[in-house]
């Protein structure tokens, strides 16, 4: 990370240290997410002015590493401020619920140019016309199975056999959905409708840059939203911290189980 090597990043997560700088976790095209350090960020005006804030776009010039050191950021030019979250109380908290699962399933280091447009779609969205719940299931479906660990839908994960039944058991402990033959009656996970796993499936074929003129009913962002936490849950082996943001704004989410 030279400093004649500038890029663009979205701020993921900002962390004040000590008196005057603060951490902040990025995520670049070109290095994938990486923490950096920025020193004096919350006194020095003229080098960071307002940019190092969650879900802005910033431009970054880097400050050579130091051995075994984080990287460090010269100086920061402020892109787009994401101005609109702020006047949002819920979106705020999908974009802060969303960075988090980035940086839960992806390691550092990692470029993935298609993840940077993907969060920038899901930013810009949250900051338009589009359904909050609708962004949130969307997002949390593109990023499980971009990282690969989406659980199966469309067909029992034991048996690989078509989901012909009306109510069916999703279990992310057991590869994702069971037939009622493969359940044998256990009660783990969440109770979910054919229709809401074929809504899914159909999901994952949109453009995944597509956010806005997506209608989907409540009873597939009610079953989907429970389906895709206890997935989330299950994947990382505890809830995020964020969730328990939303939990407080949005209520808890009914109907999953032990």
């Amino acid at each position: 990370m030279e400093a004649s090597a500038p890029c663009e990043a979205i701020v993921l997560r900002c962390t004040n240290y000590g008196e005057a700088d603060r951490i902040v976790t990025l995520l670049t095209r070109e290095l994938g997410i990486c923490s950096a350090f920025a020193r004096n960020a919350r006194n020095s005006r003229r080098r960071f002015g307002g940019a190092l804030h969650p879900f802005s776009r910033i431009r970054v010039l880097w400050q050579p590493r130091r051995r075994n050191g984080l990287a460090q950021l010269a100086e920061v030019e402020l892109l787009n401020g994401a101005h609109g979250l702020m006047a949002d109380l819920d979106a705020l908290a999908v974009a802060a619920y969303g960075c988090e699962l980035v940086t839960e399933l992806w390691p550092e280091g990692q470029a993935i140019p298609e993840l940077f447009d993907l969060v920038q779609a899901f930013l810009d969205a949250l900051q338009g016309p589009a359904d909050i719940a609708t962004v949130r299931l969307l997002m949390e479906l593109r990023l499980l199975d971009d990282a690969g660990v989406l659980p199966h839908i469309g067909h029992c994960a034991e048996c690989w056999a078509g989901l012909s039944t009306e109510k069916l058991r999703f279990d992310a402990r057991r590869g994702g959905t069971l037939c009622p033959v493969c359940c044998g009656g256990e009660q783990g996970g969440v109770i979910v409708d054919a229709q809401t796993l074929g809504s899914l499936v159909r999901l994952l074929q949109v453009d995944p840059l597509v956010f806005a003129g997506i209608r989907l009913s409540s009873l597939t962002l009610e079953q989907g939203r429970r389906l895709l936490q206890h997935a989330v849950e299950v994947t990382l082996g505890r809830p995020l911290k964020s969730e328990r943001f939303l939990e407080q704004i949005q209520g808890p989410t009914p109907g999953v189980l032990p």
